[in-house]
């Protein structure tokens, strides 16, 4: 199956770039599709590693003697940071472009590396979102997962656990330096267990026996590796108590299938509606970033519990979730709640109901509707 991703880049023109993505999200099959004439150089190639290890100035030797190269794209680049020097002399002294790719730019961030000036645009590049797929299937996605391989596979349980094993936690850890594994093996289960949940540092450190500190050092790798992401509590000027902490979302939903030993996803269970929530954040996080609109998405919680699972931009749009096929007055008091505090362009319940409908000036949407509102531009306008 052929996908039509939806990040191509449509700025940067001459410009270089970072693309930055978690392993198996597809960056290198798609740089190659819309770089075909680039010198590939990529540094998972252990070869390729060792030689330019030892010479960071053959890549500049290589680029010297054939100036028709353009474009050059240098895979797994935070592999090797001090390349970046011999790439930014060669921007500025040859023009050629260089595509950036890598799954963390954490060890770049944390190291004294030229980041070439602020010369290179950023880009990330997600799983697949439903737009990608031709003939979608909602059920493929909540159990498998959206990489790429993953959503294929007609069992990815095998795959998922090799892609945890190998790469959660083995390259985490050594790219890390964590000394205990098996205390970072359980904080990954508690982040799972606590995925699209309100964050208690001191409640993981005491299943994980450890510190908040040290907690709070292990949701910081997660965020700088790319693996999940904190969605921050909606507060402006606030006239109800609102909660402060944050939530956490792993970045593809077959990762907590695997974590937290849900077997198969059926349709009206519990674990499918956690799901649910799950795979439309990511959708919505996708959206947000290929659109260029680059619209922050936040969550609403009082003291009192009431809640609104997403605030799309400055309060622009409410978002709540709901695995059901029976929307009732229930499922809006968080909406309602917060439209009486802030003047929203729109409400809406996301729902498996079969057709939209209004209630009190709320869109009651079915998910597929919703998706195609989002996708066509049509939402955010």
């Amino acid at each position: 199956m052929i996908y039509d991703r939806l990040q191509n880049f449509p700025d940067s023109g001459s410009e270089s770039l970072f693309l930055w993505a978690p392993r198996q999200t597809g960056k290198s099959t798609l740089l190659k599709a819309l770089f075909p004439q680039a010198l590939v150089f990529d540094l998972l190639l252990s070869d390729e590693y060792e030689r330019l290890r030892a010479r960071p100035s053959l890549i500049r030797e290589i680029l010297l003697a054939d100036p028709t190269i353009a474009v050059v794209i240098i895979d797994e680049v935070q592999r090797m940071p001090e390349l970046l020097n011999e790439v930014h002399w060669l921007m500025v002294n040859t023009g050629t472009k260089f595509i950036l790719s890598g799954s963390s730019p954490r060890r770049i961030l944390r190291s004294d590396t030229n980041l070439l000036g602020g010369r290179a645009l950023r880009y990330e590049l997600f799983p697949l979102v439903s737009r990608e797929i031709p003939d979608f299937d909602l059920m493929r996605a909540l159990n498998n997962g959206l990489l790429p391989r993953h959503y294929l596979a007609k069992d990815a349980r095998r795959m998922i656990a090799s892609y945890v094993g190998n790469y959660l936690q083995d390259e985490l850890i050594r790219e890390a330096q964590i000394r205990n594994v098996s205390i970072f093996s359980k904080f990954l289960v508690s982040v799972a267990f606590s995925n699209a949940e309100m964050v208690n540092y001191t409640n993981i450190a005491t299943d994980c026996g450890v510190s908040s500190n040290t907690v709070k050092s292990y949701f910081q790798i997660l965020e700088e590796t790319l693996i999940g992401r904190f969605v921050s509590v909606y507060q402006k000027r606030p006239k109800r108590r609102v909660i402060q902490a944050p939530k956490f979302y792993l970045f593809d939903v077959g990762l907590v299938n695997h974590l937290l030993k849900r077997g198969k996803i059926l349709y009206k269970s519990e674990s499918f509606g956690h799901a649910f929530e799950h795979f439309i954040y990511q959708e919505i996080y996708a959206h947000s970033h290929y659109s260029g609109l680059d619209y922050t998405i936040s969550y609403w919680r009082t003291a009192s519990q009431i809640e609104v699972d997403f605030i799309l931009g400055e309060h622009e749009i409410a978002v709540e979730v709901k695995a059901s096929e029976n929307i009732s007055s229930r499922h809006l008091k968080g909406l309602q709640a917060f439209m009486e505090e802030y003047t929203v362009k729109k409400a809406i319940v996301v729902c498996t109901e079969p057709r939209a409908r209004m209630v009190d000036g709320i869109h009651i949407l079915p998910w597929q509707d919703f998706l195609n509102q989002l996708w066509d531009g049509k939402l955010m306008s």
